[in-house]
């Protein structure tokens, strides 16, 4: 998780750069910090994630146990 946020830092360094350059009304400027929401936005989603129960991390120790088949119809 902690990578996910070192990359949230960098481009809000990066967007802070831009906008000083480019000014705070250009595109890239608004191109940047979009970037910024996309990860932030990422960064939420995997916070909300639900840990697996004991079964499904079971399953994934021993995906050929008998309790973790899986039947098509």
């Amino acid at each position: 998780m902690s990578n996910i946020e070192e990359q949230i830092e960098q481009e809000r360094e990066q967007a802070r750069a831009v906008c000083d350059i480019k000014g705070a009304a250009s595109g890239d400027c608004a191109a940047a910090w979009d970037a910024v929401e996309e990860l932030q936005a990422e960064a939420s989603h995997q916070r909300q994630s639900k840990p697996k129960n004991s079964l499904e991390r079971y399953c994934d120790d021993n995906p050929g146990a008998d309790e973790c088949r899986i039947y098509e119809e």
